[in-house]
């Protein structure tokens, strides 16, 4: 079981550092260097790596749900707005781009599946759900998360706007009651991805 675990883990940081990458790079493509400045231009994980979110969360929630889920964030990848030259549009751009790099992934490996051995199957298809379930994590339109800056550049401006200062009081305060299970249950966000993460899972693996 532990093993599973370190093997989830390992899988976590993998797929983050990919997350955080898709970002850095996409961010120094619209015109924003600052990404690049920082040092996130990188897949190297040491860059990415988030104590709390890439290491510590993720293994206390596979540990509570008995490696059943477990979701996490990497380091936030710095861009400027000011550098862009259409920065609604631009960030939203840029936000996309993360939880669609997990969705690449998870498909390559899914297809490489097809054509592997057995063995290998086993031990690749945690890594395809792992990136399914950090895509549609991160879809979710709320606090820091990269959904709420696709929710962003989506919206009529003025109803934008609204929307991003709702965020910015409150964003974080609802994702920690979102993902953790207060009362003794799953987390209240468990039950809104899992239906999508399943489809996928399902569309994707053999």
């Amino acid at each position: 079981m532990y093993l599973t675990f370190l093997l989830y883990i390992l899988y976590i940081i993998i797929s983050i550092s990919i997350h955080e990458f898709a970002h850095a790079f996409s961010a120094d493509r619209l015109g924003d260097p600052t990404a690049r400045a920082a040092g996130r231009l990188t897949l190297n994980p040491f860059a990415h790596i988030d104590p709390l979110g890439t290491v510590i969360l993720p293994l206390s929630l596979l540990l509570l749900s008995g490696g059943a889920f477990a979701y996490g964030w990497g380091k936030p990848t710095p861009f400027d707005p000011y550098n862009l030259k259409n920065p609604r549009r631009d960030a939203g751009i840029i936000s996309i781009a993360g939880p669609l790099s997990n969705l690449l992934l998870a498909i390559i490996i899914s297809l490489a599946i097809r054509f592997l051995p057995y063995v290998y199957a086993v031990f690749l298809t945690p890594l395809v759900l792992t990136n399914i379930g950090l895509a549609i994590f991160n879809l979710v339109p709320i606090g820091p998360l990269d959904g709420q800056k696709i929710i962003f550049a989506l919206l009529p401006r003025d109803l934008a706007y609204e929307f991003q200062t709702i965020m910015n009081r409150f964003g974080t305060l609802i994702l920690i009651f979102m993902i953790f299970p207060f009362f003794g249950g799953e987390a209240p966000i468990v039950s809104i991805i899992t239906p999508p993460i399943q489809f996928l899972a399902r569309l994707l693996l053999p």
